[in-house]
C-alpha cells in the first residue's frame, strides 16, 4: 500500500478500539488477511523497529515507516524469487544486498540458516521479511552504539544482554 490516504482507511479499519493505535495483535491479524503471517513475536518486533515513542503500541506516522520498509523488502524478494515462491541463499544475499545491507559470509550464512524454517535453503518471503527486520533491528541496535559512525563498538555484557533482547523474534 503506497497510497497515504488508502493506508490510512486500513489503519483506521484495523485500530478497532479507535485509539490511535495498533497493537500487535491487531497488526498480526492485519497482516495474515493480507497473506502474511507471522507470529506474534516477529510482529511485536516489527513494532519495536518503529515504535519511536516506545509505548508499545504503532500509530499511524509509525506504521507509514513499517509499510516502506516492508514493501522494500517484497520488492527485493519479488524482483529475485523468479516465480519459484522461494528464494535460494545466493538470492537472499542479493536481495540483503539491494536492501542495504551488507554481511560477511559467516554473519549472513548463520542469519540465513536461522530462517531457513523447514532447513531446505529456501527462504519464503515470510521468512525473508521475518529476516530482514532482524537484520534492521540489529543495525538499529548498533548504530545507537556507534556513536562515532566508525563501525564498530565495544559493549560490556550488559549492553550485550540488551542488544540480543531488543534483536529478539
Amino acid at each position: 500500500m503506497e497510497n497515504t490516504s488508502m493506508l490510512k482507511e486500513w489503519f483506521e479499519r484495523v485500530d478497532s478500539e479507535k485509539t490511535g493505535n495498533i497493537t500487535a495483535t491487531q497488526l498480526k491479524s492485519a497482516l495474515a488477511v493480507g497473506n502474511l503471517d507471522f507470529p506474534l513475536s516477529v510482529v511485536q518486533q516489527m513494532i519495536r523497529m518503529y515504535d519511536f515513542d516506545r509505548n508499545g503500541t504503532m500509530s499511524f506516522d509509525e506504521f507509514v515507516g513499517l509499510n516502506k520498509f516492508l514493501l522494500k523488502v517484497q520488492q527485493a524478494f519479488s524482483d529475485l524469487e523468479r516465480g519459484l515462491g522461494y528464494l535460494v541463499p545466493d538470492d537472499v544475499y542479493k536481495g540483503l544486498v539491494k536492501i542495504g545491507f551488507s554481511l560477511d559470509s559467516p554473519s549472513f550464512y548463520t542469519v540465513c540458516e536461522s530462517f531457513d524454517q523447514k532447513k531446505n535453503g529456501k527462504i519464503r518471503l515470510n521468512d525473508f521479511i521475518s529476516l530482514c527486520i532482524f537484520v534492521q533491528s540489529a543495525r538499529n541496535i548498533f548504530n545507537s552504539f556507534d556513536t562515532t559512525k566508525q563501525g564498530r563498538v565495544t559493549l560490556d555484557f550488559n549492553q550485550l544482554v540488551y542488544c540480543t533482547a531488543n534483536c529478539r523474534i
